[in-house]
């Protein structure tokens, strides 16, 4: 759903999907704005997995990007206000 809204330069800025930065694939990430947008499921609140994103997100921020998160639920239940919020950080 996310993808439809933003590919296309939709939003002003070219997204590209499942792109690999250093050793790690993200969700979606602007590279001009060095903006990733991670859509996360209920497997990344806890355990071994919180901790595997603390690392990896500390790395990519050390790379110079900023990181956006939204949990599935969010992304299909407010899909326009994920947007917006998307868009604030593209200014």
């Amino acid at each position: 759903m996310l993808w439809q809204r933003i590919r296309n330069k939709q939003l002003g800025a070219k997204f590209r999907r499942q792109h690999i930065i250093d050793d790690y694939i993200v969700d979606f990430v602007c590279l001009q704005h060095q903006l990733i947008i991670e859509v996360d499921g209920k497997y990344h609140a806890g355990g071994e997995q919180k901790e595997f994103d603390a690392v990896r997100e500390q790395k990519l921020k050390s790379e110079g990007y900023y990181i956006l998160r939204f949990t599935n639920e969010e992304v299909i239940n407010n899909l326009d206000q994920t947007i917006e919020c998307i868009k604030k950080h593209l200014i």
